[in-house]
């Protein structure tokens, strides 16, 4: 079981690499294509299409989706938000803002109560579970600017992705750490 349990958490800490490391891409990306409403809405539209297969991802590799029910309803959740966004693009930026909003809220709890899940298992989780309180308060912010009259824009939430690619490379270090540290207990 111990090494059942390391190689998880080394899987684990590939992913939190990987999710933080598409989010820089993501946010480069943003804040060079910024100017450009085609290749932005393209990247609004990535964003949670990308969420939506990397919970799928996780969820698979730690027992499936039955074993996983807050990453299977993240999965749905941000497969529902993809959509909503190319809908929302249909009106105006102020309503991608509020959809973006609305997902990050809902995704954000789901990811700090899948962070007080894995707690007993991986230990190091208090950095997704501060990232998913944050997410959630975020969204609270990101729908109160979709109400203003200022035009929001994809930089709007450059800021959210921002704090995400930070919470998942912090993570991932930190399980580098402890993934060290159990090497070193047992050799």
């Amino acid at each position: 079981m111990p090494n059942e349990t390391s190689s998880q958490t080394s899987w684990l800490r590939s992913y939190y690499f990987g999710r933080g490391f598409f989010s820089v891409a993501w946010i480069a990306l943003a804040v060079v294509l910024a100017g450009q409403p085609v290749l932005a809405s393209l990247l609004l539209v990535i964003y949670p299409a990308w969420d939506a297969v990397a919970n799928l991802f996780d969820a698979r590799s730690n027992g499936g989706l039955k074993a996983n029910s807050s990453q299977a309803l993240n999965v749905a959740v941000s497969s529902i938000t993809t959509v909503a966004v190319i809908l929302a693009m249909i009106r105006d930026m102020h309503a991608v803002l509020a959809v973006f909003g609305v997902w990050a809220i809902l995704s954000g709890l789901l990811q700090l109560y899948t962070g007080v899940r894995r707690w007993r298992a991986y230990g190091a989780q208090w950095v997704m579970i501060l990232s998913g309180a944050q997410s959630t308060l975020a969204g609270g912010f990101m729908i109160t600017r979709s109400l203003g009259t200022a035009a929001p824009s994809i930089l709007d939430i450059v800021p959210y992705a921002g704090f995400g690619a930070f919470y998942f490379l912090l993570s991932a270090i930190w399980l580098s750490v402890a993934i060290r540290r159990q090497a070193s207990a047992r050799g």
